[in-house]
């Protein structure tokens, strides 16, 4: 059986506000990376939510994602990658038990259950594995989603679809200012993408 072609998605999640009371606008976003004949393509998503939580963030991009590499109806091989223990934890570790039981937890009611179960949906359209990240310890990658979650959330503006990604012109910026300049984004890209076929 041919293996499937690797999608390998950068994620993030904001809420600006985030646990205080009122209504707290949200972002998310990511950089989505495939290869393609004519090398690795990039492209960016977001979404925004004028009243949200930094976890239902983290969750409604993440199917988001999943749900954007289904329209063209292929399968992926696809390493999800974010700084968000609640999502990679929760997808890991915690929703298997909650399935098995019919969505019930022995704690309560699930938080955010509509969600999860997205999730879930749009997660088995694929081969997912999941990756976390430490959060703002230098992840160029994890740092432009970021990024991206974040003006999603202060702009409240999202694109209904991908979008060519400004990664590129982002790393550049910061090179300027001598950030990442070792860093090589297409060397980082193989490495994961052996990992993902070894």
């Amino acid at each position: 059986m041919p293996s499937l072609p690797i999608a390998i998605i950068h994620l993030d999640e904001s809420c600006l506000g985030n646990g205080r009371e009122g209504e707290n606008p949200g972002g998310a976003g990511g950089l989505i990376e495939v290869r393609t004949r004519s090398g690795i393509q990039r492209r960016d998503f977001n979404l925004c939510e004028p009243a949200t939580t930094n976890n239902r963030m983290a969750l409604a991009g993440a199917a988001r994602v999943l749900e954007l590499l289904s329209a063209k109806d292929r399968r992926l091989q696809v390493m999800m990658i974010s700084d968000s223990q609640y999502l990679v934890r929760g997808i890991t570790e915690w929703v298997p038990g909650w399935t098995r039981r019919n969505w019930t937890r022995k704690g309560g009611p699930i938080e955010n259950l509509e969600l999860w179960k997205a999730l879930v949906a749009a997660e088995r359209k694929h081969a997912v594995e999941w990756s976390w990240v430490r959060g703002h310890a230098g992840h160029p990658k994890n740092e432009y989603a970021n990024d991206l979650a974040v003006e999603a959330a202060r702009t409240q503006v999202a694109h209904p679809n991908t979008v060519e990604s400004g990664f590129p012109a982002w790393l550049d910026r910061h090179r300027k200012k001598k950030k990442y300049l070792d860093y090589d984004p297409d060397a980082a890209f193989v490495e994961l993408e052996e990992t993902i076929r070894s």
